[in-house]
């Protein structure tokens, strides 16, 4: 009976071994892969986080009102002008002229 207990603890040992052999094989793996991670992440610029204050939030603002009057304006004229020619001048044109509109608007 003894004998049979060592031989299934014998087993045991033997089986936890080689769990323990394979996590820390995975466990290195982890840690190469995270070492180059971090050597590849230093060399490419950090990006910047948006900006929150509220001169950012009336930008926002702002320039959202822009191309939601840009939009509005090329659906209207995509509805109402079948010639595609002035529809792709009106486009065109509304995005040249995008600076100058939120200039008008939104005078400083």
């Amino acid at each position: 009976m003894s004998k049979e207990r060592a031989r299934r603890r014998e087993e045991r040992e033997r089986e936890a071994a080689i769990i323990r052999a394979a996590k820390a094989r995975e466990a290195e793996k982890r840690e190469r892969r995270t070492a180059r991670s971090r050597a590849l992440s230093g060399l490419v610029p950090k990006r910047h986080s948006r900006q929150t204050g509220p001169l950012a939030e009336r930008r926002r603002r702002q320039v959202g009102a822009t191309a939601a009057v840009l939009i509005a304006l090329n659906v209207l004229v995509w509805v109402f002008v079948p010639d595609w020619s002035v529809r792709a001048l009106i486009l065109a044109v509304s995005l040249l002229a995008a600076p100058v509109l939120h200039t008008l608007l939104f005078r400083r």
